[in-house]
């Protein structure tokens, strides 16, 4: 036995049903020999990575549509990985990265369950630069700015692995951290938009939900 127990949950994205091994409440928990306690994963945080977000499912759908043709793409947090799942069934370009031990395992099987090939996986936090990782046309997330400092961890991962010409798009279920996230990136060349999004059946208007989408054109080169 692993030490914790999951269960697989159906979900439809884009008219295709996806089936996704997750962790089978938030009271999971299995560091038994402490590496999560390490990478500063705490006992009460250590579930989260596991879960079927709000968030992660409005990402999913988000991607599903979006335009990818020659774009290489990066996931932040991902997770289960439900997003990449998607980016990598319409055929895209995509790494997958996140900072908990048991996230890569997850997305394989995840990966496999859909009869998907494995998805490049690169372990990463936030806080340590990674020049193997590159650079990106596309860096999406969901729900990662759930906490004050994160805002400005994820501007500077966005400075060190996007291209001059980037996208940048984020789900945030109203935390109240994305305004601050939004100026530093305003800092760094992006336009910014935001669309309000229904997190789940009971949301009503104006909904809590957004979906940022910052977008930074290369300079021109002059002769």
């Amino acid at each position: 036995m692993p030490g914790y127990s999951t269960r697989n949950e159906k979900v439809t994205i884009g008219g295709r049903l996806y089936l996704l091994r997750i962790l089978s409440d938030k009271q999971q928990f299995s560091d038994p020999d402490g590496h999560g306690a390490r990478l500063g994963i705490s006992s009460a945080q250590w579930s989260l990575f596991g879960q079927l977000w709000p968030s992660g499912r409005l990402l999913a759908q988000a991607m599903c549509r979006f335009d990818i043709e020659g774009k290489r793409i990066l996931e932040l947090g991902c997770g289960i990985g439900l997003a990449s799942l998607v980016l990598l069934q319409r055929g895209g370009d995509v790494v997958a990265s996140d900072i908990h031990p048991l996230a890569e395992p997850f997305l394989a099987y995840n990966a496999a369950l859909n009869a998907l090939p494995a998805v490049h996986y690169r372990h990463m936090r936030w806080d340590r630069e990674l020049p193997s990782l590159g650079t990106f046309d596309l860096i999406i997330a969901s729900d990662v700015l759930y906490e004050q400092g994160h805002a400005a961890l994820m501007a500077d991962v966005i400075r060190r692995h996007a291209k001059p010409r980037t996208e940048v798009v984020i789900t945030d279920p109203g935390r109240g951290n994305s305004a601050r996230f939004s100026r530093m990136l305003g800092l760094q060349g992006f336009d910014f938009k935001s669309t309000r999004c229904r997190m789940n059946d009971t949301d009503v208007e104006p909904f809590r939900g957004q979906l940022l989408h910052y977008s930074r054109v290369a300079p021109a080169v002059v002769a």
